[in-house]
């Protein structure tokens, strides 16, 4: 934004700002009085919540006024104030709304003892539940407190908090007024029970990992460094769980996972956080095919409990917030199952420069290197400083992300990854030059990555070398020699396969996010400045 454009932007807020600060004012004086009147500090924590909001709303929503006159059941609610109609306030709690009704001598008494009370307010009420003659529930305010005075007053209510940088950093307000930002963070952690359900079912095992390591490892990204004092060493933060998690399988936990925080010094976009959430679990005598199975399995189970459809809707809108696309994946049939080479052709064919695609060369790329690397560069594959130590698996995945990542809508896992750009996946046992790999990608988005896991120490010590050789030419993503890693696999690792799935873009799918922030509670911001 420009100096004329800040200035300008700070004249329009000013008036806002001067009428906020005297409502702010005007409360702080209200909670003077109230101190003076009470007893306590004016913040009281004696008031006993007995019952919810959405529950007094499924139980006695259908009753009539006159059934529920007759049954005088009598109820103890607690929650933030959102709207004031007369007599009637509307009161929302962590599972919804309901009425609070005053009468006139009980309004009088809340003036003299707390002045009129403000939007956002929370207020503790107790008794009789009647229905209004329009049809709404509504709790008399037979017993009644002021809990926490709001000093700051809520965004205006027909508007609500529309500005998305400020429901990022102010995460509590947005909480507050957006019930669509409210429902996005109940169905993560719906999604994050169902999968430490459907696991810990099967006989996996719920471990925890250190965060703060020597070596960073288990994933090609490049790590946050810190420094530990007592030690005097410099460490990194986690980028994945996964070397650990393999060092348990060695030590005998044949099923393990971890729900666990990962960080990673990369650029923010609407897919890509710092810090992120992942599931990583790992399963001893078993293949990548039974991830792949047990994958499907979990995400379709997931869709069905948690919202009630194996159908997940997605939708892109425009500026004005009006749908003007919708998508429609469908989870209740099998995954389409997809080599990379075939998904290249599959995908490419309408591609700028698909016509330089060879199969042939695709299929035998080690003997066919320099038409490998034509055909990158036909599709617009860009090299980097790092490129001159690429081998010919680098760049059919490479083009792959060109011409067919992007295309992959419906749920699909894509399969046989070159060793190259698996430094940690086993080699195939009929084509050593691609391994039991698979990616699993749902709206031209990948969401998961699992393989048979190398259990030849001597092999992934050769892997570790090349990420040490691509590392020593420029690429701040590729792996570390982890020697205490080769050390554990030469005791010896089970055959085992292992996944990781990120918890965010699922969210993202399951919710009709458009960015990760939006199902992140306190995504990083860059700090404001004045």
């Amino acid at each position: 934004m420009t100096d004329k454009a800040t200035k300008a932007s700070q004249a329009n807020n000013a008036p806002a700002a001067q009428d906020e600060n005297k409502l702010i004012a005007e409360r702080r004086v209200k909670l003077e009085k109230i101190r003076s009147n009470c007893s306590a500090n004016g913040f009281p924590n004696d008031f006993n919540r007995e019952h919810l909001a959405a529950d007094i709303q499924a139980e006695h929503g259908e009753k009539t006024k006159e059934e529920l006159e007759a049954l005088q059941v009598t109820y103890a609610i607690a929650g933030r104030v959102m709207a004031k109609r007369g007599p009637f306030l509307v009161i929302q709690d962590s599972s919804g709304r309901i009425q609070g009704y005053a009468e006139k001598t009980v309004q009088k008494e809340i003036r003299e003892k707390w002045g009129s009370l403000d939007i956002g307010d929370i207020v503790g009420i107790k008794g009789i539940l009647h229905k209004s003659g329009k049809g709404d529930l509504y709790v008399n305010m037979d017993e009644y407190s002021l809990l926490t005075k709001s000093l700051r007053p809520l965004p205006e209510k027909f508007h609500g908090l529309s500005d998305q940088e400020t429901k990022y950093r102010q995460r509590y307000i947005d909480l507050i007024i957006n019930e669509d930002t409210r429902n996005t963070f109940k169905v993560r952690s719906k999604i994050v029970a169902g999968i430490r359900n459907f696991l810990t079912q099967r006989d996996f095992m719920e471990v925890e990992t250190p965060m703060l390591q020597i070596i960073p490892g288990g994933a090609t990204a490049k790590p946050f460094m810190t420094h530990h004092n007592t030690f005097d060493l410099d460490m990194y933060l986690r980028i994945a769980p996964e070397l650990n998690l393999k060092r348990l399988v060695v030590g005998g936990f044949d099923r393990v996972f971890e729900i666990n925080r990962s960080f990673r010094n990369e650029g923010i976009s609407t897919r890509h956080n710092p810090e992120f959430t992942m599931i990583e679990f790992y399963q001893a005598y078993a293949d990548y095919h039974d991830l792949m199975n047990i994958t499907e399995e979990m995400l379709r189970t997931i869709a069905q409990d948690v919202l009630g459809t194996t159908t997940i809707r997605n939708t892109v809108k425009n500026s004005d917030g009006e749908v003007v696309e919708e998508k429609f994946y469908d989870f209740g049939k099998p995954f389409a199952r997809l080599s990379m080479v075939d998904a290249i052709l599959t995908y490419g064919k309408n591609h700028h420069g698909a016509d330089q695609l060879d199969e042939a060369a695709l299929r035998d790329p080690e003997n066919n290197f320099d038409a490998i690397k034509a055909m990158a560069k036909a599709v617009g594959v860009k090299e980097s400083s790092a490129s001159k130590v690429w081998g010919p698996g680098k760049y059919i995945c490479e083009i792959f992300e060109e011409v067919a990542e992007h295309l992959l809508d419906q749920p699909t896992f894509i399969t046989e990854y070159p060793w190259e750009v698996s430094p940690l996946a086993r080699r195939n046992d009929k084509n050593p030059f691609i391994t039991d790999r698979f990616e699993f990608f749902v709206g031209g988005r990948e969401l998961a990555n699992g393989f048979s896991e190398l259990n030849d120490a001597e092999d992934q010590a050769e892997r570790f070398q090349k990420q040490v050789a691509e590392k020593d030419a420029g690429d701040d993503e590729a792996m570390h020699y982890d020697a205490d890693y080769i050390n554990a696999l030469e005791y010896g690792l089970p055959p085992t396969a292992g996944e990781g799935i990120g918890i965010d873009r699922l969210v993202m799918l399951f919710t009709d996010s458009p960015t990760i922030k939006d199902v992140i509670l306190f995504p990083h911001m860059r700090p404001e400045t004045d």
